[in-house]
């Protein structure tokens, strides 16, 4: 099973020989074996690859990364099939009724609004955590009412104070943003390993969003970029903050009653919600845990 993040900096070639990826850098050559690599993040702009690495890097399911030239994610390596029947998974996406999608999505939003609660818990925010466990028992199917968007201005504004917004340019948001960019990459490359298309979402459906479904996943997971960011010292956002959210994807939590990396939890839950849609049943759906 792949564990690895790999984080690629400076100027460098990376190439592949005999099953390994080699990187050749001035100060030395080091090789790292396809099979062992979970995410592979090239964030610098000044790295060359051969498209026989890209190419085996697809073919072993490695999530690629690719950053810009201030090091943030900007692109990722995606294959056009994740599966040997995605033909027939994708016809089923296009057939999942409106109903289970609804169920579905009601699933995730109250478990992500709980997740929330939990964590204004832990910091002592219970005031505004009661003020989400009430929006928990007014979500109505569908949340057609919309108690996730009036959860996260309470959620942020307790963890970042009143004056926080989502659109400020400042390194608390260029921190989530990273975090959320990582996460979306995971979980895209989830949904197309599962033999599934990106685009086509439960709730999420903007044109130009090339990766609703992924958006609709990842809700219950942005909770964990939160926690990181808050642990931060919030005044600056660069190389060593970054690095701490690339590899906050090998902590652990719970899942299914056991202990699991938090890669490793993205692809249980994306296989339970892909059978609780497929078998229109929601209780085959495993959301991760923390020890509260």
């Amino acid at each position: 099973m792949s564990w690895r993040t790999v984080v690629i900096t400076g100027s460098a070639k990376l190439d592949f020989k005999m099953d390994y990826l080699v990187v050749r850098k001035q100060e030395g050559t080091n090789r790292i074996h396809l099979s062992e690599i979970g995410l592979l993040m090239v964030e610098s702009t000044a790295i060359s690859l051969t498209t026989a690495l890209l190419s085996e890097l697809v073919k072993h399911k490695v999530k690629v990364v690719f950053c810009d030239e201030k090091h943030n994610p900007q692109s990722e390596l995606l294959p056009y099939y994740g599966s040997h029947d995605t033909s027939v998974k994708v016809k089923r996406q296009t057939n999942w009724e409106e109903e289970i999608k609804k169920s579905v999505w009601t699933e995730i939003v109250t478990e992500k609004i709980r997740d929330q609660r939990h964590h204004l818990e832990e910091r002592g925010n219970t005031v505004q955590a009661e003020m989400l466990a009430q929006y928990i028992r007014e979500l109505k199917f569908g949340d057609e009412t919309n108690r996730e968007g009036h959860a996260a201005k309470v959620y942020f504004n307790s963890l970042f104070g009143m004056d926080f917004t989502r659109s400020e340019d400042n390194p608390i948001n260029a921190a989530l943003n990273y975090g959320y960019g990582l996460l979306l990459s995971y979980f895209n490359r989830e949904v197309v390993a599962n033999g599934y298309i990106t685009q086509l979402g439960l709730f999420h459906d903007n044109m130009f969003n090339q990766f609703n479904l992924a958006s609709d996943l990842m809700e219950p997971f942005r909770i964990i970029v939160d926690r990181k960011v808050i642990g931060m010292t919030n005044e600056t956002f660069e190389h060593s903050e970054k690095l701490e959210l690339i590899f906050m994807m090998n902590d652990e939590v719970q899942i299914d009653g056991k202990w699991n990396t938090i890669s490793n939890a993205i692809k249980i839950y994306c296989r339970s919600i892909f059978d609780a849609l497929n078998e229109n049943d929601i209780s085959l759906i495993r959301f991760y845990k923390y020890e509260f």
